[in-house]
């Protein structure tokens, strides 16, 4: 029995001394300098202090650190510093050490990036919102402390996901979840495109694994055929480059299987009509004396002598690199099979940034690259942000989100200065992005010299004049069209101040009241005032006194000397109906979903919970957000009564959800369904034809006696689009219709669409 011991002890330890050893073999094969024996004291006091743990997978803890110290130096290009930082990252949180004694044995350095990565343990979120908010608040300003605290991050969270199947489903749910919702996107403004694109990837995985591998396994079908159309695309090419004396190499990119996915369900297209599966992409190594900028352009001027371009797909991000520092000049042309192919033509260099992202250049490596970035703009804002005081904890996320994942686009001033906006910007966004006070004073603008709304969306190339107004104020409106964080942020400032000051304002007229009518305006009579009008606070009184929303009856006193019951009577049923509203306003979405900030249940959340109709009584709510029927993927959300509420698991709410409300998420299967009928939308699109229309009708009723609920078709230029609102029992029901309709002639297709 010992020798087994002793042989599984001898096992785990020849693991962790390989994994160290392709670690380090990895860093020498990087610049930096070598710091080989800093990086072995790190990992054999990290191996020292977590022995003996384990993870869930059954290796050995010390295995964790060391993938994402691989990670942060083989997939981010960082140094030693940011691995022997990766290889400490849990010691503080998961053992008897201290932050002095890393600073005492690796120096300042190190155990700062350590302390930043210990107070944001736990994922970026806590099991409550506000402990969410505030811990996102905290990962966010160290970024300006620095920015190796995120990438470490990051990578530890690539890590969790590469090794998410050892956990139950709900768990794998909320991770996936938090991880589409707030890690992809920070990997993609750091320009880390590889890592986002994986993060996306398996989170796909996860929550849609029969999506994942149909996806899959049609990219492996037809993985020959593309070759084929490579090869043809790419000789004519090949000949053309070599005239130019160019050491380059061109390879076929494949699009992620999430992309794909992505771009099926929002242009409602199945997966052979999407023309972009593979982009070509052309690297090419510096020419001394020659500006990369050109030899790009040459290339370019190479590549459409050969074949057509199409004008409106060029992107030139060499001339202007994106936020994230990404450069490359992107074309689409006609390719020799008579299909668009998308080309993406870099330097070395860029490619570089692009795959291990400008973050990890960013004030680490000399003079490489000027430290006066977009990200550090971008920081800025961020930490403006931050200033805002007691934001809502999930408005708070969804408003740092806006800066996160978005495309841009690129305004001028009226003097030629460029600004960065995201894509969908308005007219009042450029008034933040220029200063607070042109935003608070915007009453309009000029859009290449045409006067425009507030609400105008912008495009690049725009010229923006902004007009102003002493006496303009913002407005509870102005929320609704902006689409930037700052702007946002700033309105939502500005109006709280405005308030006070009305309610300062109301509170005196108020008092002034009490003193005509001789009341003594003590905190039991301002109170009952409060209460007869249906209000929890003297504040929301005293605000709708300002606004002219309520007014004092003259008979104050007798209404302030009513019996305490009847006036507790009104006081119940007002602020019961005024506290209801108050819900809907400050948390809509959340109580759409289901979800509460207390309560207890009994559920076990170990296993699947079966959804069951038992007769016509399901033990579910459906979510109005994205309506599931039975057979789709689903998770639930427990409501304070214990009822589970029913998602899609790709249900953009849900998304939200997952990420904030963990420990309320359960995995879900459904029974079979024979009673209860669930609203489906099916949009089908075809040739305009005699009878049609009564054919689809037809069909469904006599066919498969589905109940039309709402039929919505619009014909023009010979073809025909329209949406059917039916009732089903189950996803089966709708491939069973949608097959034996697409057999009809003039149907061209037909799919599920969301309402």
């Amino acid at each position: 029995m010992n020798d087994t011991k002793d042989k599984i002890l001898t096992t785990d330890e020849q693991l962790i001394q390989d994994e160290f050893d392709r670690l380090i073999e990895e860093y020498l094969d990087t610049n930096h300098r070598r710091k080989v024996e800093l990086i072995t004291k790190a990992f054999n006091f990290a191996n020292q202090a977590h022995a003996g743990v384990k993870r869930r997978s059954g290796e050995p803890y010390i295995m964790h650190p060391l993938a994402v110290a691989r990670i942060v130096c083989n997939e981010m290009g960082l140094g030693s510093t940011s691995i022997c930082s990766a290889l400490l990252h849990d010691v503080v949180e998961d053992t008897e050490y201290t932050t002095e004694d890393i600073e005492n044995m690796f120096g300042k350095k190190i155990a700062q990036i350590v302390d930043g990565l210990t107070k944001i343990s736990g994922g970026i979120f806590g099991d409550q919102a506000s402990a969410q908010a505030e811990n996102f608040r905290k990962l966010l300003l160290t970024m300006n402390d620095d920015i190796r605290v995120v990438l470490i991050k990051i990578a530890d969270r690539l890590h969790n996901m590469r090794t998410l199947g050892s956990l139950r489903p709900a768990k794998q749910y909320k991770i996936a979840g938090e991880t589409q919702y707030l890690y992809a996107p920070m990997a993609h403004r750091l320009g880390l495109f590889s890592i986002k694109t994986e993060l996306e990837d398996l989170s796909f995985k996860y929550e849609h694994p029969q999506e994942y591998e149909f996806i899959s396994a049609k990219l492996t079908s037809t993985e020959e055929a593309r070759n084929v159309v490579f090869k043809q695309f790419a000789a004519p090419v090949d000949e053309k480059l070599a005239k130019l004396n160019l050491q380059y190499e061109m390879r076929a990119r494949i699009k992620s299987i999430y992309s794909i996915w992505n771009k099926m369900q929002v242009k409602g297209v199945a997966f052979e009509d999407i023309y972009d599966i593979y982009a070509v992409r052309i690297i090419f190594d510096s020419q001394p004396g020659i500006d990369d900028k050109n030899l790009c352009w040459d290339i370019y001027s190479a590549i459409t002598d050969i074949y057509r371009i199409r004008p409106d797909r060029i992107r030139d991000w060499v001339s202007r690199p994106k936020a994230n520092g990404y450069q490359a000049l992107h074309l689409t042309v006609m390719g020799p099979a008579g299909q668009w192919v998308e080309i993406q033509i870099r330097s070395r260099k860029m490619d570089e940034i692009a795959e291990k992202g400008f973050a990890a250049h960013w004030k680490y490596k000399g003079n490489s690259i000027e430290e006066d970035t977009e990200l550090d703009k971008w920081l800025k804002t961020i930490t403006e942000i931050l200033e805002n005081p007691d934001p809502n904890a999930l408005d708070f996320l969804d408003t740092i989100k806006l800066n996160l994942f978005t495309a841009e686009i690129f305004v001028f001033t009226p003097k030629g200065d460029i600004k960065t906006l995201p894509q969908g910007a308005t007219a009042l966004d450029f008034a933040y992005a220029l200063h607070t006070n042109i935003g608070n004073k915007c009453i309009g603008a000029k859009v290449n010299h045409k006067l425009v709304p507030l609400s105008h969306r912008l495009s690049s190339g725009d010229q923006v004049e902004i007009l102003t107004s002493r006496s303009q104020k913002p407005q509870v409106e102005w929320l609704n069209f902006v689409t930037t964080a700052k702007a946002r942020t700033k309105i939502d400032g500005a109006l709280k101040k405005m308030r006070r000051e009305l309610t300062r304002l109301g509170e005196e007229k108020v008092l002034e009241i009490f003193k005509k009518v001789d009341v003594d305006p003590s905190v039991n009579n301002l109170d009952r005032l409060t209460h007869y009008f249906g209000f929890h606070k003297r504040e929301d009184l005293f605000y709708s006194v300002e606004k002219g929303d309520i007014v004092i009856p003259e008979n104050l006193k007798k209404l302030l000397k009513e019996k305490t019951g009847n006036v507790l009577l009104k006081y119940v049923k007002q602020a019961l109906r005024v506290s209801n509203k108050e819900e809907k306003d400050l948390s809509k979405q959340n109580k759409e979903a289901g979800v509460a900030e207390n309560g207890k249940n009994k559920i076990d959340k170990t296993k699947p919970y079966l959804l069951s109709e038992e007769g016509y009584d399901p033990n579910y709510v459906i979510a109005q957000c994205c309506k599931p029927i039975p057979g789709d993927d689903s998770i639930g959300f427990i409501n304070d009564d214990g009822k589970v509420v029913v998602h899609k698991r790709s249900c953009p709410i849900a998304t939200r959800l997952k990420s904030s409300f963990g420990e309320r998420i359960l995995s879900t299967e459904w029974s079979s369904h024979k009673n209860l009928s669930f609203e489906a939308t099916l949009e089908v699109k075809g040739i305009d034809a005699l009878g049609v229309l009564n054919s689809i009708t037809r069909i469904l009723s006599e066919d498969f006696n589905v109940n039309i609920q709402h039929l919505m078709v619009d014909a023009k230029d010979g073809v025909f689009e329209g949406k059917l609102k039916i009732r089903v029992h189950d996803v089966e029901d709708i491939q069973r219709i949608c097959v034996h309709l697409s057999k009809e002639k003039n149907i061209k297709f037909i799919g599920r669409v969301a309402d």
